[in-house]
Order: structure tokens, then sequence, then C-alpha cells
């Protein structure tokens, strides 16, 4: 897949601004600096269509970037981030679960998480809850260039053991840095478009 054209078209807190044009959607969750951003960078070719930072939670709306006029790939505020506050952290949780009840157009949710680390309770809250909505999964692991060639296949093992991830979800590796596991992802995309 070829990215020709890429731009945050639509910037949302509720379904009534969504787009209704009938896309096909892919949605990005993940904790707070997980490296969302550099993903969506990585994956589209631009350097800062999405706004990396140093401070985690900046996203605190549903960010819908128009791809090639045929995809939305859809940012999401991140969770586990403890200096924004419970009422905050509620919102952004409503604002999702609004978002996945009823929206016909979601293909496929790509869940990152930190390679270098075990998935936290919070990873796995969000999995589990993506499967009570019946939601196909990939796992992007993040960060991966940041992990020497003999602590991947232990990081590797710990992370599906701890995942269980169910028949049909799967594990993308990746590095926004090395572009590891970007072509893999768009060749994800296209395949169910």
């Amino acid at each position: 897949m070829i990215i020709k054209d890429a731009n945050l078209d639509i910037i949302a807190t509720r379904r009534s601004q969504y787009p209704d044009n009938g896309r096909p959607e892919f949605l990005l969750v993940g904790r707070s600096n997980v490296g969302k951003s550099s993903f969506i960078n990585c994956i589209l070719g631009r350097k800062n269509l999405a706004h990396t930072s140093s401070n985690p939670g900046k996203t605190q709306t549903l960010n819908f970037y128009s791809v090639n006029d045929a995809f939305y790939l859809i940012d999401v505020p991140g969770y586990g981030y403890a200096a924004v506050d419970k009422k905050t952290q509620a919102k952004f949780g409503m604002m999702i679960e609004e978002y996945l009840e009823k929206r016909d157009t979601l293909k496929r949710v790509f869940l990152l998480v930190d390679f270098r680390h075990k998935p936290t309770e919070d990873d796995l809250l969000m999995y589990n809850f993506l499967k009570y909505y019946n939601l196909p999964v990939t796992v992007i692991a993040t960060k991966a260039d940041k992990i020497s060639g003999v602590k991947k296949q232990k990081n590797l093992k710990i992370l599906l053991d701890t995942m269980d991830l169910v028949v049909g979800d799967d594990l993308v590796v990746f590095s926004s840095v090395t572009k590891l596991g970007c072509k893999d992802v768009l060749n994800k995309i296209e395949s169910l478009l």
C-alpha cells in the first residue's frame, strides 16, 4: 500500500461529530507514552502529522486521520496516565466506549503495548474490554529498537503468555525508528479494505 495523502480530518468528542461517509476505520489504543503518535507518523510516512510529546496525555479527543480518501486511522486518548484526574479519565473511557458501541465501519483495533516491559494491568483490561465487544485486535509491540536481540525472544514470550491472544488476533513487533513492522501493518490494513 502506498500512502499518497493523509491528514487530520476530524476531531471528535461525541458520536454526532464522527464521519458518516462509511469509510473503513482502524482504531489505535494504548497507554499514554506508548508511541501512538510515532506509530501514526511511521505508518503514514509523515514526520509530524501526529504530534509527539514528551508529556504523556496530550490526546484528549478522537482524532480521525483520513488516509488516501479511503480509510481512517483513529487515535484516542491514552490510558494509565496518573497526572490526568479520575473525572477526566472516566470521560475518556466513556468517549471510547461510545465509539466502540455502534461503529459498524471499525475493521480492526491496533492495541499498542511497550515491548520493553510486561503488559500492564491496564493493557490487559483494554484487551479484555475490546474482546467484550468482539473486536478483532492486532497487538503492536512498540519500541522494539530499544531491545537487544537476545532479550527480544524473552520479551516476545512474556508478552504472548501475558496477553493470551484469542484465535484471529495477532501481534506485530514494531519500531518507528527502524520501521520494523511498518509494512506488516500496512499489509494488514490493505487486506481488510
